[in-house]
């Protein structure tokens, strides 16, 4: 950490080679590597290094690396220039960390340091960076707070059924909730969930999966009779239309999936409902037609093809080089899978709110287990015999 010129350390493409230049290398030397994002057009793999670091290294040990190289080069004038590249790095780390980085002893680390600053009388820098820290602080504590998307329901609005909505609003309120939800997955949450699938690690993309999935076959496995569900069933087919005019493609493939999973599917159904889930169906085959690359904000990326595409090069690629350095390649992959995600976070849907109907979803409190919606699924259709009802 105290080298001025890494570039002895790294692993650099050959000329004949496609892709970006930097391939591989020690920690010390990617981390050093990173200060110069101001330097002959490294910002790009400045932001692939904070997107990806946390696959080889702590936050907390970057940045007590990081305060290293700055105490190193603070005393020195002829190389003061350096500490500054370290500090401007801190502050980025620090800036990107999430309410899960912000443990006790890395807290503690950042004060302490800001102390030093202020003791030395570098009182910019000082505030500089007590700022992003307060900042990152205060958003763990709103974390904390966060527990439900409805925080209060209203009673009349369970009073009504799913038919009793228009399928276009249903549409634009699910899309609402999903925005809300997907504008708090934090970029690190993905890549932790694609090498670990830890639900605690990544709390915002576990709140963000699945709930329409299990609303949908809920609704219609709880119907009672067969007519109810069937109405359900073309009910939840319509509301797809929409969201695939709106590029939720997320809900949309949460509703293709819940109507064709195993539970709904092996109940006995009329031709026409039947027909009518066969065309959506044909999507799942057809891929390019929900990749993002082409698609306009706004939007709601299906989440499962990020995390396809992540585990797919997680599984794909070694951490480490043969000679034991980190595979900054593999870092390079991940990197441009999150950045497509990124870009439809920075737009937003402007459907007006309609309480009565985030309300009907009543925080999807009403959804039972996959347990249960089995043994409702036989109950109707008991195995090796005839439907009930």
């Amino acid at each position: 950490m105290e080298e001025l010129v890494v570039d002895k350390h790294l692993l650099m493409k050959k000329p004949e080679d496609d892709g970006p230049d930097i391939r591989g290398g020690p920690i010390d030397a990617l981390i050093i590597q990173a200060t110069k994002a101001s330097k002959n057009g490294v910002f790009t793999y400045q932001e692939a290094f904070l997107t990806t670091y946390r696959t080889f290294i702590s936050p907390y040990d970057l940045i007590t690396k990081l305060i290293r190289r700055y105490n190193h080069f603070y005393y020195q004038p002829d190389k003061k220039p350096r500490s500054r590249e370290a500090f401007a790095l801190i502050v980025r780390v620090v800036s990107d960390l999430t309410s899960l980085d912000l443990e006790e002893q890395l807290q503690m680390k950042l004060m302490n340091f800001v102390q030093q600053l202020i003791s030395c009388g570098e009182l910019t820098l000082a505030k500089a960076l007590r700022v992003k820290h307060l900042q990152r602080h205060e958003a763990k504590q709103m974390s904390l707070k966060y527990t439900n998307i409805v925080t209060s329901l209203s009673l009349s609005a369970r009073n009504f059924t799913l038919l009793d909505f228009k399928s276009e609003q249903i549409a634009e309120q699910m899309t609402l909730l999903d925005a809300e939800l997907f504008m708090k997955i934090e970029i690190p949450e993905v890549l932790i969930w694609a090498q670990e699938q830890n639900e605690e690690r990544s709390p915002n993309l576990t709140r963000f999966t699945e709930h329409f999935n299990k609303m949908a076959r809920t609704k219609i496995l709880t119907a009672e009779v067969k007519d109810i569900r069937e109405k359900y069933f073309m009910k939840f087919i319509k509301i797809m239309k929409h969201l695939r005019k709106i590029n939720n493609f997320n809900s949309y493939l949460a509703l293709l999936s819940a109507l064709d999973s195993a539970p709904v599917r092996r109940l006995e159904w009329q031709k026409h409902v039947q027909e009518g889930l066969k065309e959506y169906c044909a999507l799942i085959d057809r891929p390019t037609e929900w990749r993002l690359a082409e698609t306009q904000p706004p939007c709601i990326p299906y989440i499962g093809l990020v995390l396809q595409d992540l585990t797919f090069v997680h599984i794909g690629n070694s951490n480490l080089l043969p000679d034991g350095t980190i595979n900054f390649s593999k870092r390079w992959q991940q990197y441009n899978i999150v950045e497509n995600m990124k870009k439809f976070k920075k737009a937003t849907y402007t459907f007006k709110k309609q309480e009565k109907i985030i309300n009907f979803f009543g925080n999807f409190d009403d959804c039972i287990g996959e347990d249960a919606m089995w043994k409702l699924s036989e109950t109707i259709k008991p195995r090796g015999g005839k439907k009930t009802t």
